[in-house]
């Protein structure tokens, strides 16, 4: 049942906030489940609230996502986040650009700095049982052109869907606080516009990042390693139980797995095998990429710690080796969302355009793993 209510509203989703005209198709309007004689009608009550929950949570996730950049800069998505936290019951605190300056967050200023649209760091927090919470970020680059290393027209097309990592994170965080599983979940979800202004990084700039790391920034459109890099070392700090980070991150991972699969790189295989199994039983399914440790060379840096690119091959596993170095000893998994996040064409349950995966996966990791 819940399954079914999961797949009759997804795919009854439609964004048409910016028509001029209602659509005049038919809209879903009443479903009823029926059960045998022996069906447990209150677990049947949970698996459809559980459904209703997780995929309206999704469904606002693609609502973030489809929204165009203009209207959903770094500060207008902390106040939907805002909002959110409001409505459902999780605290919430949102991180100034100041006070990300002051705080030491060089990648998220960095990369915001090109911009007149300040960036900012959506931190959330769910307490709902005992011990070291989880702790979850994405990236939220609200749009990306490029920056100075420019992209063509064709590739900005989509890159209002550059923050769909954050957006499934927020996603995630909405359903967990109105699902209350008996565990502590964290959020720090960092979100920058990546524009060329004269203000903006260069090639060749280095960047100070949370912690004391610092990275030689070679292609500024390698930019959401850099953003996400300062939200995993400040989550490490916090001493959580685990860190799951979502993003759009390499066009790399698209070309190994195409549009259906997510990634999976991290430094804890148990960790690795939780997040894959849940998202095989939720219908988001990812794959697992070896972080081949060779590959580790390619971004050694020679004035800063580490590079923010490597070669042209091996770039969604470079990408991860990038953030492994902002986690420290905390088990960790890296999900490459590139393919999955926006789709060119509809699909069985979503509509050409965001998806909002890995939400429903993200969410059946959290349920599985409530404080005993």
């Amino acid at each position: 049942m819940q399954a079914t209510v999961e797949g009759l509203l997804l795919g009854s989703y439609r964004f048409d906030r910016y028509k001029s005209k209602a659509n005049a198709g038919a809209k879903l309007g009443r479903v009823t489940l029926v059960g045998s004689a022996r069906t447990d009608a209150k677990a049947a009550r949970e698996a459809i609230h559980r459904g209703r929950v997780i995929a309206e949570s999704q469904m606002w996730t693609r609502d973030l996502v489809n929204t165009p950049a203009l209207d959903l800069p770094p500060a207008q998505l902390a106040n939907e986040a805002r909002a959110m936290a409001r409505q459902v019951g999780l605290t919430c605190r949102i991180w100034s650009d100041a006070e990300l300056r002051k705080g030491g967050f060089g990648g998220i200023i960095g990369v915001g700095q090109g911009s007149v649209r300040p960036p900012r760091m959506i931190e959330l927090k769910y307490t709902g049982g005992r011990g070291a919470p989880i702790a979850l970020t994405g990236k939220g680059i609200a749009f990306d052109s490029g920056g100075l290393s420019l992209k063509d027209a064709s590739g900005m097309e989509w890159m209002k869907s550059d923050m769909g990592g954050a957006a499934s994170i927020l996603g995630t965080m909405r359903a967990i606080a109105l699902l209350k599983p008996k565990v502590n979940v964290i959020a720090a979800i960092p979100s920058a516009e990546n524009m060329p202004s004269g203000s903006a990084i260069r090639p060749g700039d280095v960047l100070h990042h949370r912690g004391g790391m610092t990275s030689e920034v070679l292609n500024t459109d390698a930019e959401g390693r850099l953003v996400l890099a300062d939200a995993l070392a400040f989550l490490a700090e916090k001493k959580p139980r685990a860190i799951i980070d979502t993003a759009t991150l390499t066009g790399a991972c698209m070309v190994a797995l195409g549009d259906d699969l997510w990634g999976a790189m991290g430094n804890d295989r148990e960790l690795i095998c939780d997040v894959l199994a849940a998202g095989e039983a939720a219908g988001e399914p990812g794959w697992e990429l070896p972080m081949h440790e060779p590959y580790r060379r390619l971004i050694d840096s020679e004035i800063a710690d580490i590079k923010n690119v490597g070669k042209r091959y091996g770039g969604a596993i470079t990408a991860a080796m990038f953030l492994r170095e902002f986690v420290g000893d905390t088990p960790w998994v890296h999900l490459d969302i590139a393919g999955p996040a926006f789709h060119d064409k509809a699909g069985d349950y979503a509509p050409k355009g965001a998806t909002g995966s890995p939400v429903r996966a993200l969410v059946r990791y959290v349920l599985d793993h409530v404080t005993t």
